[in-house]
């Protein structure tokens, strides 16, 4: 599900970033785009985790993203800055044939959050508003063939709004209770502007992964399949360098810990939101590509301050 929405929604976000309605005072669902080209899609209900069966005139050819509530539920209205919990069919245009269906698998959650809002209001007004329990069609253009790719229809994905949760908001910074480390580990400051900063004097290589916390946060308990928001930096252990750092791009970045680094998978669950944990890793969890990236030993302070 997380490769679908990883596929989609950046491309869309580009799509939609100039288009969508303001949102309406109270808030209800809004549609977008040729929505005409929805009249002669019909839905059948299959039951729970059972795809809906989709009946619609081909080809559906779109050439602005199209967006619109074609079926409605009974539960409470979406609201902003939640999550919606959303199953997903997408179909060619050209012929209906499956592309993808996660209707089986546990719901996504789409937060509905400013990010979205900026990004693609057309995705954002539809979704906030709309009742727990709808199907929304959503039509993406085609794209023409070019430098040897072949063409690709318009897309048709049908959505199911499955329930909603409440999020809570990131951390701007660590909080928690101050934890002396033992020694022989690399230090860590913040500078001027509150940004960690790593020595690595006197510090041995790892033999083993450190996962220390610098601050003891109170917050939720990070979990093996959470996506985390944190602030970090990285170092190498061998000359003290820097190779990466999310106070460089301005902002906090999110990702699962199942695609980092594997001194992260292991050294970040069971650790609490609103930590800073001193990561030292040996380059046998490090870097698995060997050919690009930080090589050997590494040093991260790695700065929790939310999970998804």
């Amino acid at each position: 599900m997380r490769r679908l929405l990883a596929i989609l929604i950046p491309g869309l976000l580009l799509l939609t970033a100039c288009g969508g309605a303001p949102a309406a005072p109270e808030p209800t669902s809004q549609s977008a785009g040729d929505t005409a080209k929805f009249d002669s899609l019909k839905l059948t209900d299959n039951g729970d985790k059972k795809a809906p069966g989709v009946d619609f005139a081909k080809p559906l050819d779109v050439t602005e993203p199209t967006i619109k509530v074609v079926t409605e539920g009974d539960g409470d209205r979406v609201k902003a800055n939640q999550a919606a919990n959303i199953s997903i069919l997408a179909l060619s245009g050209a012929d209906g044939s499956t592309l993808e269906d996660t209707f089986s698998a546990e719901p996504e959650p789409l937060e509905l959050n400013d990010e979205l809002k900026t990004g693609s209001p057309v995705i954002y007004n539809a979704f906030v508003g709309t009742k727990v329990g709808s199907s929304l069609a959503l039509a993406i253009p085609g794209q023409a063939a070019a430098q040897g790719a072949a063409a690709q229809p318009t897309q048709l994905l049908v959505i199911k709004v499955v329930s909603t949760k409440d999020v809570t908001q990131p951390l701007a910074k660590p909080e928690g209770e101050t934890v002396t480390p033992p020694a022989g580990l690399p230090t860590v400051k913040e500078n001027d502007k509150g940004v960690p900063e790593i020595s690595i004097d006197g510090a041995p290589a790892p033999t083993a992964l450190v996962a220390q916390d610098l601050i003891k946060g109170k917050g939720a308990e990070v979990k093996a399949t959470d996506q985390v928001v944190v602030n970090y930096v990285g170092v190498t252990h061998s000359d003290g360098k820097k190779f990466d750092s999310s106070y460089d791009a301005g902002k906090p970045a999110t990702f699962p810990l199942n695609g980092v680094y594997k001194g992260w998978e292991q050294g970040l669950p069971g650790k609490t939101v609103g930590s800073r944990v001193l990561l030292v890793i040996p380059a046998a969890l490090g870097n698995p590509n060997p050919s690009n990236g930080p090589q050997g030993d590494l040093v991260f302070v790695v700065d929790i301050l939310g999970v998804k």
